[in-house]
């Protein structure tokens, strides 16, 4: 038995220091290291080929590192096989025995390791239960919905009572709604099981739904690691806030850094940002100068704060974009410390909660989205502002996030 770790985090069951693999000259996973709270879910989220099943591989015990330790529990795994490292994987494809009942299907792994008739029943009962798989439990698994598949996947692994879940993108085979429904039921599941989770996807409005904790990988390195909203708000660099759902981006540069002003949010305060139009106004958080239209407060990060001259790129989300048909009470000022900028409306998209806008910006050099929320009394679509109609977008103060 391996000797437990020296200065293990207090609640932290999962460690991957360091963590490298090559196969060949290509190199899946570099310099990879992670903590995993006891109980949480943790998402790998990463583009196709970034190396996020790999990290999952390793720390299942199926690929062994080049570099770097993997820990569970305190016990340096490493080296280990998968069988003795009390983890538990969910594949892709289920792997089910076409030729087993579901309750069998469920019971094979305690047959495996031999546990007791009576202990196996137990567990099996339980599982069936709380999957919802009691009435289905004589079926085989041709007679049953993709859904029920997964959670037959799914008891067969949880019978087994593993300190670590581990799930290889085991929605990705399944319809849109159902994987929506799933989502929920797992989420739920975890929370009730308390079961340390790490679990893999592409997909990145699953990765914010289901967890508590969302690593972005890419080329093998974390880009990210953190909660949801502050992944999805405070993106740390251009590809996290492009990757994890629309981002609008505008070139600036810090043209006095902000110190010991109030911050914007609570992840960070305000700099002063210009850009190729200049201009300049006082926010609540700073003085904000932007590379179109009129000043734009833009949230900095506390723990790496741009110095006066940075250049560098906002990022504003499309749903924090308002959009108004270009005349002079829209054009006006910047009494709210909104930034505003004249646009040209290229395309506009039904997407039945929004209306989403493709949008051209004087004097900024990339197009932008704007998703304007449709009501109940359908006032957005009798407002609608067709393709060549000139406009003026609006960021509110602090809406907009410094990316590197």
């Amino acid at each position: 038995m391996p000797a437990p770790e020296a200065g293990a985090l207090a609640g932290t069951h999962v460690r991957l220091v360091g963590l490298r693999k090559a196969f060949g000259a290509a190199v899946a996973v570099d310099d990879f290291s992670l903590d995993i709270g006891r109980g949480t879910f943790t998402t790998l989220l990463g583009p196709s080929g970034s190396g996020k099943t790999t990290v999952l591989r390793m720390l299942a015990g199926f690929v062994e590192p080049d570099a770097g330790s993997v820990v569970i529990g305190g016990m340096d795994q490493t080296g280990r096989p998968p069988n003795l490292r009390g983890t538990g994987m969910v594949f892709q494809d289920y792997a089910l025995f076409p030729h087993m009942t579901v309750r069998a299907n469920v019971e094979y792994g305690l047959r495996m390791q031999r546990f007791a008739k009576g202990t196996r029943a137990e567990r099996v009962e339980r599982a069936l239960e709380l999957l919802g798989l009691r009435g289905l439990a004589a079926r085989f698994p041709h007679e049953l919905s993709g859904g029920q598949q997964q959670r037959v996947a799914l008891g067969r692994v949880i019978v087994l009572e593993p300190q670590v879940l581990l799930m290889d993108e085991p929605l990705s085979n399944l319809d849109a709604k159902l994987r929506v429904r799933l989502r929920a039921e797992l989420k739920s599941l975890q929370r009730q099981l308390g079961i340390t989770t790490v679990y893999v996807t592409h997909d990145q409005e699953e990765a914010l739904s289901l967890s508590d904790q969302v690593v972005v990988i890419d080329g093998g390195r974390m880009q990210q690691a953190g909660a949801p909203e502050d992944i999805y708000r405070r993106p740390a660099n251009r590809f996290v806030a492009e990757f994890v759902g629309q981002a609008n981006v505008l070139p600036v540069e810090v043209s006095a850094a902000a110190s010991g002003q109030r911050p914007l949010a609570s992840a960070g305060g305000a700099g002063a940002l210009s850009t190729a139009h200049g201009g300049h106004a006082a926010t609540g958080g700073g003085v904000m100068t932007t590379a179109a239209g009129s000043p734009l407060a833009v949230r900095l990060p506390d723990e790496r704060r741009p110095s006066a001259g940075a250049r560098g790129v906002a990022m504003v989300r499309p749903e924090h974009v308002r959009l108004a048909p270009l005349g002079p009470a829209a054009a006006a000022g910047t009494e709210d410390g909104s930034w505003r900028c004249p646009a040209k409306v290229v395309s506009r998209g039904y997407f039945g909660a929004y209306a989403r806008y493709w949008l051209e910006l004087d004097g900024v050099p990339e197009p932008w989205l704007a998703d304007v929320p449709v009501s109940e009394s359908g006032d957005e679509a009798r407002q609608a502002l067709a393709p060549g109609t000139a406009a003026t977008v609006s960021v509110g103060a602090g809406a907009a996030c410094w990316l590197w």
